[in-house]
């Protein structure tokens, strides 16, 4: 059962969820599962696109489009199934940690409550959850974390789009760098940002320091070149990477300004040779037509500003309290590799590769956290706490 308490244009409600000049009197409706319809006649999920629904349990009373309330009715969900309230959304949402960071407050989050919401069921049905059903752990991901992190992306991209003049036929696109260790989650959130930016509209690349990782067959001479130095062995730290080959493909990304221009992502097959990886075959790397708004940078450490740093706008930085947790990170995702059928490195040999990246991050997770990125501005970087789960920190 969903209580429909009103249906009017936008102008005519408050977004206020105190305000007093609410109906009490509850009004019920089932959905049909076999044809999407409610029972109320004339009431459809079609019809509802252009309206404002104000609906609640008990007192608790909110507004979303009705466009949102049929994307929350997906048409295979159990006729018992029930939306949450959305004022429990709203005080969840405004809860968050990241609120204030990522410039958010509460009244802003109430007059965009509809866009918080469409981000979180596409969110939701990228990452194959139920959006009707989230647990806690879930819902923290979604609208504590991949949420607010994006909608501040979104005012990066606008405050770098108002540079320029409005009749401006080229307008690079903006970089955003993610800088954490391995394991910390940042893959999935590029992911989830880069999935968002698409969805709505707007043209984004994700590219990681390790698609630029040397061929396993430079790594082979590197190691060979330099033997017993444990650092240089596998890939990871400072000197395995293609400077050159980096450098080009970010300047070929920041090009694509205009209809028709493209380039290939190279990508990195972190699973071939037994988890030693190689880079992927380029028939295999996905291609990219402009013109590009923005594009997400993944790495790990601050080895190269001046070959790529200097592309970067904008910074997410992920901060964790102890670099030991990246043993069981790593561990973790060798195991799901492992389980997806791909070949993946043992526990002992994950030990080991964790460990040669132990150095770097001691001698520089202190300055990154104190400092930021080299070339960084405050004003343009967001730093997230994340904990153990990879759930963000007040």
């Amino acid at each position: 059962m969903i209580q429909l308490l009103r249906l009017g244009t936008p102008s005519a409600l408050n977004l206020n969820p105190k305000a007093d000049n609410r109906s009490t009197q509850p009004f019920k409706f089932v959905r049909n599962v076999a044809d999407n319809k409610f029972v109320n006649p004339g009431f459809t999920t079609a019809s509802w696109s252009s309206r404002v629904v104000e609906f609640g349990f008990d007192r608790k009373r909110w507004l979303m489009s009705g466009q949102m309330l049929a994307m929350a009715l997906p048409s295979k969900v159990a006729s018992s199934a029930m939306v949450s309230s959305v004022a429990d959304l709203y005080e969840f949402i405004c809860r968050g940690p990241l609120l204030e960071k990522t410039g958010s407050n509460l009244q802003e989050v109430a007059d965009t409550i509809d866009r918080w919401i469409e981000c979180g069921i596409q969110l939701c049905r990228l990452l194959g959850l139920n959006e009707l059903l989230l647990t806690e752990a879930q819902k923290v991901r979604v609208y504590h974390y991949y949420v607010p992190v994006y909608l501040w992306c979104e005012r990066e991209l606008l405050q770098h789009r108002a540079k320029f003049k409005d009749d401006a036929e080229e307008i690079p696109p903006l970089v955003f760098g993610v800088s954490a260790p391995q394991g910390s989650g940042k893959t999935t959130l590029v992911y989830a940002l880069d999935y968002l930016f698409n969805r709505t509209g707007r043209k984004a690349a994700s590219i990681s320091i390790d698609d630029f990782y040397l061929t396993a067959a430079d790594q082979a001479n590197l190691s060979g070149e330099y033997a017993g130095n444990n650092l240089l062995e596998l890939r990871g730290n400072a000197g395995s990477h293609d400077l050159a080959f980096g450098t080009d493909t970010l300047k070929n990304l920041c090009s694509l300004t205009k209809e028709g221009t493209k380039a290939k992502i190279p990508r990195y097959d972190k699973s071939a040779y037994n988890g030693r990886g190689d880079r992927a075959e380029p028939s295999t790397w996905p291609e990219i037509e402009g013109p590009l708004e923005l594009e997400a940078v993944n790495r790990n450490l601050e080895s190269y500003y001046d070959a790529w740093e200097m592309f970067i706008g904008s910074w997410i930085i992920i901060k964790v309290d102890d670099t030991q947790w990246v043993y069981e990170w790593r561990l973790q995702a060798e195991i799901a590799m492992r389980e997806d059928g791909k070949p993946g490195m043992s526990d002992e040999e994950v030990a080991d590769f964790v460990s040669r990246y132990m150095p770097a991050y001691k001698a520089y997770l202190p300055v990154l956290y104190s400092d930021g990125p080299r070339g960084s501005k405050p004003e343009h970087t967001l730093v997230v706490e994340v904990d153990e789960n990879r759930n963000p920190l007040g």
